[in-house]
């Protein structure tokens, strides 16, 4: 009797796991379908992984009860829907997934459930794809009993778990004979664990499982993830590529280099105009007295060690004579949400068109899209460095020394540091990150008290910003903005409404129509800064920089098109804008490529801050280092 309860569940278990594993292989091509689809030899990873994992839930399930069975069963399929449909969703909004990181971190998520409830609204139909097997197990669980026996279970479990390893160690078979350029399951499996990439090539579940085992393993005290090849290798792969890169576009180089040097026109100290007709200076290796081949000598953690070795090979960037031109002044700094050179227009945004065309027009600028949509935008733009695939990067920064953000810097130098952001002060917890960057760092609920609208004014938040710092001089002022943010509509979207009377009549998409309002907003709050500058004489003693943390990913590619009154295809949907502006400046156009990484090294030059150009990842835009964009994928240009 007791044998044949612990065995007359085998037909059930058999089917039933076989169930799941077909849902898995479903939702697994309804996702990425519905998103990234599936690149190289996703397909045969995806049902690999997937099978080994349903064999060794069938030899767990040979000992169960037909009750326990349909239990387990059931809440993994459910569980499988609301994960795969929670995915679509946030795909549908930030064009990428979620990591288990952001999950453990993600409660507010909910501040944007307006958004949420929107996407589910208009996704009925494929919501529906998901949930289906669900709907149908239970009368599919009904069909598959039985009461054949397994009489030697013993045998059936060994077969099951040599068919679930043979069945993984297919799957690691193939992913290490393939190549193993950024992009590709190798890539993913053992390097950089990137959302969109793992999805399209190893599946969720498996990005999922590898997250899980990451996690696990830093918990280990002494133990640091190590994968892939050794960084000095993927150092020189790098510099192979950028001097193949470089010899394809020294045309681009040069011609930035035959515009004269930008010269202020006055001196931040007395006042004086001064020209610059033939800057005086002598290029020496923008470096701090680091020993890294001394360090590296001496460190026993061989991860640690080699880290050494690569900042220590790294070529330095040199002086130039940009360096320092703009030392002494006062520092604007602008993160600006979803802001794109679309926005530029001399009647709608006179203020972006003033900044971007009578500063530094940078017209071969990208902003990359990262894992984690704004923090990881924000964290390149504020530090100069590659955010981890899946953890909050900015978040983490808090507990790390970041000498070379602009605060930090600054702050040494006695100016007055400030930071804001008009949404919810802890949002990505940038009440941990921002003192940690060396501000004063307000928010909404945090010091900021700007009216609680979705999404809330740069204007505004500009208004009540700047008595804090302007008339202590040096100052430096940090802002990231939220009026620029999606949904593009008007019934959802404050700032948009408040503008609509102004975009209404052009000739855009509803959607596009209703971004270019966001962005009137950010516009006004830059010409309401210039005003004040000049009214406390300021201006012309204050450098200006500004870049998006991503493109605006709210819109469809069709809504884009329209701003851009063009095709848009491949890199082209990452081109952005950089204004690097003060007062009475030359203005100049610099067309080789740059990216948000560029920023911080390119500031701390035009300041004659003293830094380590070997230890961030970017570079300063004006001197002769290879110029190069690094995407999310690895892929240069």
């Amino acid at each position: 009797m007791k044998k044949a309860f612990a065995l007359n569940s085998s037909k059930l278990t058999f089917y039933s796991s076989a169930y799941l594993f077909a849902v898995l292989i479903y939702s697994e091509f309804l996702l990425a379908g519905f998103t990234t689809g599936i690149t190289g030899n996703g397909i045969f990873l995806i049902f690999l992984f997937s099978f080994s994992f349903c064999t060794l839930l069938f030899i767990a399930e040979l000992i169960l009860k037909k009750r326990i069975i349909r239990l387990i069963i059931f809440i993994l399929l459910a569980a499988d829907a609301v994960i795969f449909i929670g995915q679509k969703i946030y795909y549908n909004i930030f064009h990428t997934f979620f990591t288990l990181y952001s999950l453990a971190n993600g409660g507010q998520v909910f501040e944007f459930g307006g958004i949420i409830a929107n996407e589910i609204k208009n996704a009925a139909g494929w919501i529906l794809l998901f949930l289906l097997p669900v709907i149908l197990f239970w009368p599919a669980a009904s069909y598959f009993k039985g009461s054949k026996t397994v009489s030697k279970r013993l045998p059936a479990m060994l077969i099951s778990l040599w068919f679930a390893a043979a069945s993984f160690t297919s799957a690691v078979i193939i992913i290490n004979a393939g190549d193993r350029l950024p992009g590709s399951p190798y890539h993913a499996y053992y390097i950089d664990l990137q959302p969109n990439y793992a999805v399209s090539n190893l599946g969720l579940f498996t990005m999922s499982r590898l997250e899980l085992q990451h996690a696990l393993l830093s918990m280990i005290p002494g133990t640091i993830r190590q994968n892939g090849p050794p960084l000095i290798n993927a150092s020189q792969n790098l510099i192979n590529q950028t001097d193949s890169l470089d010899q394809q576009s020294s045309g681009s180089a040069d011609s930035s280099n035959e515009t004269e040097p930008i010269a202020p026109t006055t001196d931040p100290d007395d006042g004086a105009t001064s020209e610059i007709t033939e800057p005086l200076f002598r290029a020496e290796p923008v470096i701090l007295n680091l020993d890294f081949a001394s360090l590296a000598q001496n460190e026993t953690n061989d991860q640690i060690r080699q880290i050494d070795q690569w900042v220590d090979q790294r070529e330095p960037s040199l002086t130039n004579e940009y360096t320092g031109i703009y030392e002494g002044y006062n520092l604007i700094f602008i993160t600006a949400e979803s802001y794109s050179h679309y926005a530029v227009d001399p009647e709608i945004t006179p203020t972006l068109y003033k900044l971007q065309h009578d500063g530094i027009n940078f017209t071969n600028f990208y902003n990359p899209l990262w894992g984690v949509s704004t923090s990881d935008g924000e964290y390149v733009a504020v530090t100069g460095l590659i955010p981890k695939a899946g953890i909050w990067s900015l978040y983490r920064s808090g507990r790390n020394s970041m000498p070379f953000a602009m605060g930090n810097q600054l702050k040494k130098l006695g100016y007055s540091t400030f930071a804001y952001h008009n949404h919810t002060y802890d949002y990505y917890r940038r009440d941990i990150s921002h003192p940690n960057l060396g501000y004063t760092y307000k928010g909404l609920g945090n010091g900021l008290e700007v009216a609680e609208t979705w999404p809330e004014s740069d204007l505004e938040m500009m208004e009540l910003s700047l008595d804090d710092y302007i008339y202590s001089e040096p100052f430096h002022a940090y802002y990231m903005t939220v009026s620029g943010h999606l949904q593009y509509n008007y019934g959802g979207n404050f700032i948009a409404r408040k503008n609509q009377e102004l975009v209404i009549d052009l000739d855009l998409t509803p959607a596009a129509q209703a971004y270019m309002a966001t962005q009137i907003e950010l516009d006004r709050a830059l010409e309401y800064l210039l005003l004040r500058l000049e009214e406390v004489g300021a201006a012309e003693r204050t450098l200006i920089v500004m870049s998006a943390d991503h493109y605006p990913y709210g819109l469809n590619h069709e809504d884009i098109e329209s701003l851009a009154g063009k095709q848009i295809t491949g890199l082209e949907l990452y081109r952005s804008s950089l204004i690097v502006y003060a007062a009475g400046m030359q203005p100049q156009t610099v067309t080789e490529p740059v990216s948000s990484l560029d920023i911080i090294p390119t500031i701390s030059n035009l300041l004659g801050l003293e830094y380590d150009s070997r230890l961030l990842m970017g570079r300063d835009i004006f001197s002769d280092t290879n110029p190069l964009v690094i995407f999310l994928d690895r892929s240069l240009t």
